[in-house]
């Protein structure tokens, strides 16, 4: 077991620290985030082995599954190591044939929150995040009622931190109007940039940027320059992206998911890649 914290620690609150390369679990249900895994111990080990790897941060949700993940996580991981903090998200739910709809009433967000500590076995969460379902973040619909209904459990004890998931720099304005806001979690990698502004805004303000969809997600990044980096750094063009990520600035954060171990092993060792600055211009360009 090792005791460094890939991609080194950040401190975004005096009793929130996290691993910058952190673990996304949504890839332990079953297939489309639907259902139990067709090996269940198998995704027990790949949760030891994070924590074995030094992370500090796993990022989850009751509606991957549903349920079924944060079951796995609490299986496998609880009693919770005193260092783990563990991200959730509400604002979704699951229909019968594994689609996805919207669930943003307050009541609901705050039945939801109930449900995550149930299957995490927690008395309290340390980020509850609220996701707005906007892949760019591109709306400046108020979220007013929505964060209100999460900063009053936050008020009640039931929640340490908030934070918030598909947001407009117009919307994270006006939920640090209610309450503070430690992460932000959009859609950004190296090929889709559209949100290099908030990423600096949170950069100046110590919140965490976490990329959901850091390799492409759906349609994995494929890029001859990404390749001809990583050929020449030798490493793969997973890491590469990964690296110029975490580069990208002091609070961008990881949350790259995999039900392998071996995948998360190579996740992890991307933290350890230092990308020379040459590189960086070239990678840049991938998205200019």
């Amino acid at each position: 077991m090792t005791t460094t914290v890939p991609g080194g620690a950040l401190t975004l609150a005096e009793d929130l620290t996290i691993s910058r390369m952190g673990y996304g679990a949504m890839q332990l249900a079953g297939p489309g985030v639907f259902g139990p895994p067709k090996d269940r111990p198998r995704a027990h080990a790949v949760l030891r082995e994070a924590i074995d790897l030094g992370i500090t941060h796993i990022d989850t949700s009751d509606f991957y599954g549903p349920f079924v993940v944060n079951e796995l996580i609490r299986e496998a991981l609880h009693p919770y190591p005193a260092d783990l903090r563990i991200v959730t998200k509400v604002g979704a739910r699951r229909t019968d044939d594994g689609g996805w709809i919207s669930a943003l009433e307050p009541d609901d967000l705050k039945a939801q929150v109930h449900e995550n500590l149930q299957h995490l076995g927690l008395d309290v969460l340390d980020v509850v995040h609220l996701r707005l379902g906007s892949l760019d973040g591109s709306s400046d619909e108020s979220i007013a009622e929505q964060f209100g209904a999460l900063a009053e459990l936050r008020q009640q004890g039931l929640i340490r931190h908030l934070g918030l998931s598909g947001v407009s720099d117009a919307q994270l304005t006006e939920a640090q109007s209610i309450a503070p806001v430690v992460t932000v979690q959009n859609l950004y990698n190296i090929a889709n940039r559209q949100d290099d502004a908030l990423v600096d805004r949170c950069a100046a303000e110590n919140i965490a940027f976490a990329s959901f969809f850091p390799l492409g997600g759906f349609n994995p990044l494929q890029s001859q320059t990404l390749t001809a980096v990583a050929d020449r750094l030798v490493a793969s063009p997973q890491q590469v992206a990964l690296a110029w990520l975490l580069q990208r600035s002091a609070t961008t954060v990881l949350i790259p998911g995999t039900s392998s171990i071996a995948h998360l092993r190579e996740n992890v060792a991307a933290a350890d890649l230092l990308l020379p600055a040459d590189a960086v211009a070239e990678l840049d360009s991938i998205g200019g």
